[in-house]
């Protein structure tokens, strides 16, 4: 059973890494065994110091890139490719969002999130795709992870609309790119977080009693819940899975109706 849930000898890729559910993934890989964690994210100094944090997990290095353009994305196969020439789990976890008023919902608002959530995990896995190969080639199953949001399969009461349209579509995403690589060794698959204090979801990072009252296991999601699910899917436990998206809520979904 250990063995069905190791990551042992293999590295990974973890985009938004630096901190959130990010860093709680790429902390669950090394505490599962990984060889090597790399952690990317926009900000060169954050990324470096959670990589220097996890090292006492594990071999874990920074690969600081901007991946919400199509030129970061190249720099980051760059960075990686001249270390690994193999690949064995990505998981694409950078993300935005953005909330505003119907009436005043900017452009900007639906670029940003829509590149860096939705087109950015793709081009980012199609420049992959030989690294990913390879590391099918080991003898076990290369796998990506997309990191997607309840957002993306019930309504949130706040006018979030880019964020929501990108993780619905980035669910979708998961299931035609999955259809597409799997005979090629390679598992796509997603997870869909719910309350998980981050950056991004301040209201359960500064209020977590009051969110946990919405949630129906009354409590928001912690660090080990994520890195279960996170390493489930990545090991040989989550090869089967394919194209699904994985709903790591405490109930929150349901609850919603």
């Amino acid at each position: 059973m250990n063995s069905l849930f190791s990551l042992a000898g293999r590295t990974a890729l973890v985009t938004g890494g630096s901190r959130g559910i990010g860093s709680m993934i790429a902390a669950g890989f090394l505490r599962a065994g990984a060889a090597r964690v790399y952690i990317s994210a926009r900000k060169a100094e954050a990324c470096q110091a959670t990589a220097a944090e996890l090292a006492a997990l594990g071999e874990c290095i920074a690969l600081p890139m901007d991946v919400s353009t199509t030129e970061g994305v190249r720099a980051l196969v760059a960075a990686y490719a001249a270390r690994e020439q193999h690949l064995d789990i990505l998981v694409n976890n950078a993300g935005a969002a953005w909330g505003a008023d119907f009436d005043e919902f900017p452009e900007s608002g639906w670029d940003k999130v829509v590149n860096l959530n939705l087109k950015s995990p793709f081009f980012l896995t199609q420049a992959l795709h030989g690294q990913l190969k390879a590391g099918a080639a080991r003898g076990h199953h290369a796998k990506v992870l997309n990191i997607a949001s309840i957002d993306g399969v019930s309504v949130n009461p706040q006018e979030t609309y880019s964020y929501a349209a990108s993780k619905a579509g980035l669910i979708h995403l998961t299931r035609r790119m999955a259809l597409r690589l799997a005979p090629e060794g390679i598992v796509v698959s997603a997870i869909a977080p719910g309350p998980f204090a981050s950056d991004m979801n301040r209201a359960a990072r500064d209020h977590a009693d009051e969110v946990a009252r919405r949630v129906p296991l009354g409590r928001i999601g912690d660090d080990d819940d994520m890195a279960g699910a996170a390493v489930y899917l990545a090991s040989r436990a989550g090869d089967y899975v394919v194209g699904s998206t994985l709903i790591v809520d405490g109930g929150v979904t349901h609850a919603r109706g």
